[in-house]
């Protein structure tokens, strides 16, 4: 059966009202797999695989993303979840009167939300906002037509020092 409701969210490619804004997000259409490293206040880092799906929505309007660890395939087999299980969405909207992204994240699985704001700086994505009252920073980095690194990074309590919490390095598996 058809779902209209699919067919109705994707669009083909960006609105041509989006110009070159098109392009700060438009590069990462398509689907992503990888590995995603998160590390613990403790030192400890943990190991999990990732797939991300990236697409235009909305009239092309917007981009919509999803972020699965583990795998859709690892989950089907029955395999452990691991403690930063993920299943989330992003929706990406660009707003003209900033000249940026509107950037929600929601995991609906461990009921977090973040708002940030993105913005292309070089050839890089650099998202910022607010976490549990501390200033959270996500970066694209080294984006390429076949891979890209995301880091995220939240400020520790001495208002100076990043703390690197998660690193996603992906290759490009498939194009929208």
């Amino acid at each position: 059966m058809k779902n209209l409701f699919l067919e109705a969210l994707a669009a083909p490619g960006p609105h041509p009202s989006l110009g070159e804004h098109a392009a700060t997000y438009g590069r990462l259409i398509g689907s992503w797999a990888g590995e995603v490293h998160d590390h613990a206040p403790d030192g400890r880092v943990s190991v999990s695989n990732v797939e991300i799906h990236f697409a235009w929505v909305l009239e092309g309007r917007a981009i919509q993303d999803l972020w699965i660890s583990p795998t859709l395939a690892e989950r089907a087999s029955g395999g452990h979840l691991p403690e930063r299980y993920r299943y989330g969405t992003t929706l990406r909207i660009f707003d003209p009167e900033l000249a940026a992204w509107r950037v929600v994240w929601q995991n609906p699985v461990i009921g977090t939300r973040s708002d940030l704001i993105g913005r292309r700086q070089g050839d890089d994505i650099v998202q910022v906002g607010m976490r549990d009252a501390r200033p959270i920073r996500w970066t694209f980095l080294d984006i390429t037509p076949q891979s890209f690194v995301w880091r995220g990074h939240i400020l520790e309590p001495d208002g100076e020092t990043w703390w690197l919490e998660s690193e996603f390095r992906v290759r490009r598996t498939g194009m929208a």
